[in-house]
């Protein structure tokens, strides 16, 4: 965990400028301040062909903004520039995300029972982690140490929902209430987490322990174990079993929703009529992928594709190869 530094402070300062606060609603936000990995470039919208204000260097702060989309970050910089960065991990690294509102105990364990380590003062910022129940939230200091402090806003305000841990959401400190979030959201949070390995080099097989390769199932498990917390089977064939056991599959997949799985056979070749006479019903699941809407899919299947990537469904092999799809929420 970065120090807190005198130009992090202004950075922070100058942030709150730009975020609106309404009278005698909830306090604003906290900052949600980035840490830049490795040389990226500043731009002045979020894609590729945008123009290049400059580039940030590893340890430069930001204060991030929102996050436009699974790629791109909306930042601000300590000159107060706003402007566009990777979203990526190998670029920019989240450092604080919550701030305290009035002094609280920070312990060693999620209780009141809890060692108290020390008093958090107002104004620290803090990086929440996780939250282990409705009562306590699990963070990080500016020292890099570890503990937990009450959920109550009275305590704490959190950033930008983006940078939280999926689930974690400010509560009473008492206990009780409901921090799951919907089914659209655990979709939107798991494509999000599938987008973040695009070009993840594909590896058959690969190590289901790591996220420096992946085959199709382990990508899909990956996504959805860190975007909705949900574990998946290992393999392609069971997850196709999960999917059936929940009921409702398509066999059209035009038909499905985003966030679907999508299952298909062996590749037979690139033409429709490779596949005429062929019982679907009672082929063996070879491949599976994430339907994200608008006709395309997240996957990876190949060394030679690049790894994670999307692919338009129709007209294609991936059509002709389609088994069924269907929800894992």
């Amino acid at each position: 965990m970065k120090k807190f530094t005198a130009s992090l402070l202004v950075l922070i300062l100058s942030a709150l400028l730009v975020m609106p606060a309404v009278m005698g609603a909830s306090p604003a936000p906290a900052p949600v301040v980035g840490e830049i990995q490795s040389s990226v470039s500043f731009r002045s919208a979020p894609s590729t062909s945008s123009t290049v204000y400059k580039y940030l260097k590893a340890g430069d702060n930001v204060v991030i903004l929102e996050q436009t989309n699974a790629s791109w970050y909306k930042v601000q910089d300590v000159l107060g520039t706003i402007a566009y960065v990777s979203s990526s991990d190998k670029y920019i690294e989240i450092i604080y995300n919550a701030s305290i509102v009035s002094s609280v105990s920070f312990r060693k364990s999620a209780s009141t029972d809890g060692t108290r380590l020390r008093y958090l003062s107002k104004g620290e910022s803090v990086l929440v982690t996780g939250q282990p129940n409705s009562a306590w939230f699990a963070v990080t200091d500016s020292k890099g140490v570890k503990g937990y402090v009450s959920t109550s806003e009275q305590y704490i305000s959190l950033g930008a929902s983006f940078s939280l841990p999926s689930g974690t959401k400010p509560g009473s400190g008492t206990g009780g209430g409901d921090t799951t979030p919907s089914a659209p959201q655990l979709i939107e949070n798991t494509i999000a987490a599938g987008m973040k390995y695009w070009g993840t080099p594909y590896e058959f097989g690969s190590d289901r322990d790591t996220t420096t390769t992946f085959d199709c199932s382990d990508f899909v498990r990956t996504a959805f174990r860190e975007g909705a917390k949900l574990t998946l089977p290992a393999d392609s064939r069971k997850q196709g079993d999960y999917v059936k056991a929940k009921g409702a599959t398509k066999s059209d997949w035009r038909s499905l929703k985003r966030g679907d799985l999508m299952f298909f056979m062996e590749y037979k070749g690139s033409k429709a009529s490779n596949y005429a006479g062929i019982n679907k019903a009672t082929e063996t699941i070879t491949h599976v992928g994430i339907y994200l809407g608008n006709g395309q899919i997240l996957h990876t299947y190949s060394t030679e594709s690049g790894g994670v990537r999307t692919n338009d469904i129709s007209g294609g092999q991936w059509e002709n190869r389609f088994l069924f799809g269907g929800s894992v929420l």
